[in-house]
């Protein structure tokens, strides 16, 4: 069933013993959406706490939350927020042996696969609508919240950059900025702090740069040996996929990183009227109309040439 931003915070402050879900990988928007909504329930006097298939905590976002120690109770009450399928959850809510009892999303391609969902797929972020839900609670927006408010929004538009940016992320912006969030330092942490490590992958992945289609597509490789030889977690790379994108001419940017010899995840980048999301559905996945992402299997050879033919359909629908 679909819900407003006032009955998702009923349904929150009915509840107690509250699971929260990222999905898999966690990005900014994932993290920052799960903590603003532990803080608030916490603030409540609610036992709650963040789950993830993956490490929640790793890199910069490590020294923006420093540990987080989970609080133990019996799961009562199942959320995920910036999850569009149970499948991003990787098994994580699995051992609950229940269904979803709310999700909270911005992802046009959600499977409405929980007991409740509040999508709101013209947000910017996940983040853009717990701002909503926790302004219909009983709460202070503490410079805690706000700051992982700013994190989901900061990241999920590439510093307010990309086209998914409206006026209400900017008023979303402003009020938590109001509130304390420390915006100079976390976009400073998200988009001009990089290791020694992760520039010189950088430096490795442009080089295997190639384009078709007159231009209009380029194409960078992660090996995924990389990230072991130079000491980095695979997630510091995740603005890197939008290298491809920057390149002059470029309408769709495709990073393709190796998981295993057989694995491959496909990140693409696009600008407008080119719909990564489109491209992305013929492979399983999704995502947004600028920024999209599935993963597939084969050999690299017949990976880069499935989604090259899948770039080609959708330049030939948008008459490019």
């Amino acid at each position: 069933m679909l819900i407003d931003c006032k009955f998702a915070a009923k349904l929150l402050m009915e509840h107690d013993n509250i699971v929260i879900f990222a999905h898999r990988k966690p990005d900014g928007d994932a993290i920052g959406s799960a903590f603003a909504l532990l803080h608030a329930l916490e603030s409540l006097g609610k036992k709650a706490r963040v789950e993830c298939a993956d490490p929640i905590l790793h890199g910069r976002f490590l020294t923006l939350f420093k540990e987080y120690v989970p609080a133990e109770f019996d799961a009562e009450y199942l959320v995920t927020v910036d999850v569009a399928d149970m499948d991003l959850l990787a098994g994580a809510a699995e051992k609950y042996g229940r269904k979803i009892d709310l999700c909270i999303d911005h992802h046009k391609s959600n499977s409405c696969y929980a007991g409740y969902t509040l999508l709101d797929a013209e947000a910017a972020a996940a983040a853009e609508i717990i701002y909503y839900v926790i302004k219909e609670m009983p709460v202070e927006l503490t410079p805690q919240i706000a700051d992982a408010i700013f994190l989901g929004l900061t990241t999920d538009t590439g510093g307010f950059r990309f086209s998914n940016t409206t006026s209400c992320t900017h008023i979303v912006a402003a009020g938590v900025i109001a509130a304390g969030a420390d915006s100079a330092y976390i976009n400073r942490l998200m988009f001009e702090t990089k290791t020694k490590g992760r520039l010189k992958v950088e430096k490795l992945m442009l080089e295997t740069m190639q384009y078709y289609f007159d231009g209009r597509c380029a194409v960078i490789f992660f090996e995924n040996r990389l990230a072991e030889k130079y000491g980095i977690v695979e997630e510091e790379l995740d603005g890197a996929s939008s290298f491809p994108r920057t390149v002059e001419g470029v309408m769709a940017g495709v990073t393709i990183r190796e998981k295993d010899d057989s694995t491959y995840r496909i990140s693409l980048r696009t600008h407008s009227p080119v719909d990564s999301s489109r491209i992305c559905a013929h492979f399983g996945g999704g995502g947004h109309m600028a920024a999209a992402g599935c993963t597939m299997e084969g050999k690299y050879e017949e990976v880069l040439g499935k989604i090259l033919g899948a770039v080609e359909k959708e330049f030939l629908a948008v008459n490019l």
